[in-house]
């Protein structure tokens, strides 16, 4: 079984260093230290024991170390910066193995991204050597990229010429998307097995700048000093969409860097405490049940306990026990383990226990406070969970019944979903309920909010959800958040939030029914289909790396001419070459 957790104590291949205002990532991958046997990790090659190391460092440095503004991303090793995924752990994984270690790893490259895009951080790729395939797309997640001209040094992305496959984390969109590069010239980099060195890697935008190697070291010093030193007064993108009709209140100042002297304290992100067993993985707020036989797993999520701080330093005093950063953290490794750990699982049934009220005061709380460094973060995190959920290839049902907070945050799990079933029982008090969260706080990877999404033909009905004023006949008064926000059976259904209703002498049956439907048809029509719908509306970058590349990879992994007896990624290392079957389909 494979642990996603880890922390920088625990670090084999990766070394993060704090020096004020600067993280130094410093890469020294050990050739031993492998997930697998059967392969040694040569020349900063990596697998997804080094990437797992690679996203906590990310995430510690946004948690523990908010006062850093630049990351500078480098290697220990002499002349290599990074020769990219492991070719012969490649080789010997199993299909399905390939393609979630290649979403992952897309993963981790946007949430640098994700950092600096709406948390300022500045990343910069100091390539102090050669950086091939996944480690030049490593390098172009980043901010900047320099690298050292010693005359022998390049980036290359040599997968297509040498493997028969793609680049995996999303090299080719960020190419032409992101760094704007010509598709002609993109087109000739790609088919180029030994890539291109400084000047012209420059000349065609694949660099920013290339440095001899005599001043490598200060040039980039040099560079990351102008990056803490520069006044950043961007805005926070996240907020835009979801609070620019001053729905809520507002949007954020600003960000300017704190006066000099001034720091601040960040939290510690302990290890996740979970209690495993054949068929259960329990957490203090998320709980995995799993029913192998019926080749299904109940994910319930439960609500707090308590009321929760409303003032951010308390908040901060909790630190990594904070409602909402511990549920949705121990959501994100439940995801983990359920991608890489159970293939056979191919429905996961959403639930949720406790207060709807608890629910929306928090949301109210992470609302009010939205400008404060780590109630940014919080939220920030949560929305990337909730991207991870969206691009998971299992089957989500949510269930509604008594008990359930489907409210604000956890709402998102239900239109994250791909359909949702809630008793209509009179007798029963049930409702869900919406917050200033689902207004565009968590946005998924095509840029709408769930509720857009969801609603790309009648878009009125978002700000009908919203603005609720316009539901009061149909909703239930409850609790001390106004009654208007939350939804009955009848008013939920009626307003398009869920999908199918059944009365409480059929609910056990219709569920039951939908369970055994779903787990009869085929796993490999079932992926294709969920991704082909969950991504409706605009494309972007991300929806264009996983949706995209993702189909493509899934399927080049599969052909012969990659993975058969004369594939290429079959005989790269060895005496034989590969041989194709040229025929395009």
């Amino acid at each position: 079984m494979i642990n996603f957790q880890t922390s920088s104590d625990q670090y084999r291949h990766w070394k993060l260093s704090i020096e004020g205002a600067v993280a130094k990532l410093s890469m020294d991958v050990q050739e031993d230290v492998t997930l697998a046997d059967g392969y040694r990790l040569k020349l900063n090659s990596y697998d997804l024991g080094v990437d797992i190391e690679l996203a906590d460092a990310i995430q510690r440095i946004r948690f523990e170390y908010p006062q850093v503004r630049a990351v500078v991303i480098t290697s220990l090793k002499p002349r290599i910066f990074c020769a990219g995924a492991n070719i012969y752990m490649l080789g010997t994984s199993s299909h399905a193995f390939k393609v979630n270690f290649c979403k992952f790893t897309n993963e981790t490259r946007c949430a640098i991204e994700d950092d600096s895009r709406h948390s300022g951080r500045r990343y910069i790729a100091a390539l102090n050597g050669t950086a091939s395939g996944g480690g030049y797309e490593l390098a172009i997640a980043c901010d900047e990229i320099y690298l050292v001209d010693d005359g022998n040094s390049a980036v290359s992305l040599p997968e297509v010429p040498l493997l028969g496959v793609l680049p995996g984390t999303g090299g080719l969109t960020r190419l032409v998307d992101k760094r704007k590069v010509r598709r002609d010239r993109a087109d000739v980099f790609s088919t180029l097995a030994e890539g291109l060195k400084g000047k012209r890697a420059k000349e065609w935008g694949l660099i920013d700048d290339t440095f001899p190697t005599s001043k490598f070291q200060e040039a980039i010093a040099e560079r990351v000093a102008q990056v803490v030193n520069l006044r950043s007064d961007f805005p926070f993108p996240l907020w835009e969409r979801g609070w620019e009709s001053g729905l809520y209140g507002a949007k954020p100042s600003p960000l300017i860097p704190l006066p000099e002297g001034e720091e601040k304290s960040g939290i510690k992100l302990g290890l996740l405490e979970v209690e495993s067993t054949q068929n259960a993985r329990d957490y203090r707020y998320v709980s995995l049940k799993f029913h192998r036989e019926k080749r299904y797993a109940d994910l319930t999520v439960r609500a707090p306990e308590s009321d929760l701080p409303t003032d951010p330093d308390e908040i901060q005093k909790l630190g990594d026990s904070y409602w909402p950063l511990r549920a949705f953290r121990e959501l994100d490794d439940a995801l983990l383990h359920l991608r890489v750990n159970e293939p056979e699982i191919g429905l996961v049934c959403l639930r949720t226990e406790g207060s709807i009220d608890k629910v929306l005061s928090a949301d109210k709380t992470l609302a009010a406070n939205r400008d404060h460094w780590l109630i940014c973060e919080i939220i920030l995190q949560m929305a990337r969970v909730l991207r991870r959920l969206d691009l998971t290839a299992k089957s989500f049902f949510t269930i509604v019944e008594p008990g359930s907070c489907f409210a604000g945050n956890l709402l998102e799990l239900l239109l994250a979903s791909d359909r949702s079933y809630m008793l209509n029982n009179p007798d029963e008090a049930i409702d869900i309920a919406v917050s200033e969260m689902n207004g565009g706080a968590l946005p998924m990877s095509n840029g709408l909010t769930r509720l857009q999404s969801r609603f790309l033909a009648e878009p009125e009905k978002v700000e009908q959800v919203l603005n609720v004023e316009e539901q009061a006949g149909s909703l239930r008064t409850a609790g001390t958040m106004p009654a208007l926000r939350r939804f009955d059976t009848e008013a939920a259904e009626a307003a398009g939030l869920i999908t199918f209703a059944p009365d409480d002498l059929d609910w056990e049956d219709e569920i039951r029914l939908a369970i055994e439907e779903r787990t009869s048809l085929s796993p490999d029509a079932l992926t294709g289909m969920e991704a082909s719908l969950r991504f409706a509306g605009p494309e972007t970058m991300d929806t264009k790396i996983y949706g995209r590349l993702t189909a493509w990879q899934n399927w080049i992994f599969q052909r012969p001419n990659a993975v058969g007896e004369r594939g290429a990624l079959t005989n790269y290392g060895k005496p034989t070459q590969a041989q194709f079957d040229y025929k395009r389909t």
